[in-house]
């Protein structure tokens, strides 16, 4: 018995360690969601936004917001790893020769002009090069998992 004992102990330490992994990985999963839905939330409600400026000073406080829950950046990251470079800001508008509904990008030709760019419909903020994730299992050398994690929010503003 204790021979059997000491052969199903590892596998079920194994389990166990694995469970947990799958957890945590689920929970940061979920935390870069909500991440990029609150940077596309606060972006999707606010006046007087110029989509041709990069470095708007909403869209980075916006960013600031993701990755530091605050709007001027004063604070750690709340998830480690995580900088306001991974994060990128896009806008989509419903494509006028699609009755269906499908989303493109926004012309941005007019930027500089006197109507300005095009107005979004539905702002777009992701991680496009990856969140890199590395599982921990003793004894097992997993690849390291890239999470690319998306929110696209209606706008409701004006730019």
């Amino acid at each position: 018995m204790v021979l059997e004992t000491a052969l199903w102990i590892p596998v079920l330490l194994l389990l166990i360690v694995g469970t947990i992994q799958f957890g945590k990985i689920t929970y940061l999963y979920y935390s870069l969601k909500k991440a990029v839905y609150t940077a596309a939330r606060y972006i999707s409600v606010q006046q007087g936004i110029n989509f041709c400026d990069p470095n708007d000073p909403t869209v980075q406080a916006a960013i600031q917001l993701a990755v530091t829950g605050t709007l001027d950046g004063s604070g750690n990251p709340l998830i480690s790893n995580l900088t306001a470079d991974m994060l990128q800001v896009t806008t989509e508008c419903a494509d006028p020769f699609n009755p269906g509904g499908a989303l493109i990008s926004c012309n941005l030709s007019g930027c500089g002009g006197p109507a300005g760019a095009q107005r979004p419909d539905y702002i777009v903020v992701s991680i496009p090069a990856g969140y890199p994730v590395q599982p921990r299992i003793p004894f097992i050398t997993l690849d390291p998992i890239s999470f690319r994690p998306s929110a696209a929010v209606p706008f409701g503003g004006t730019s």
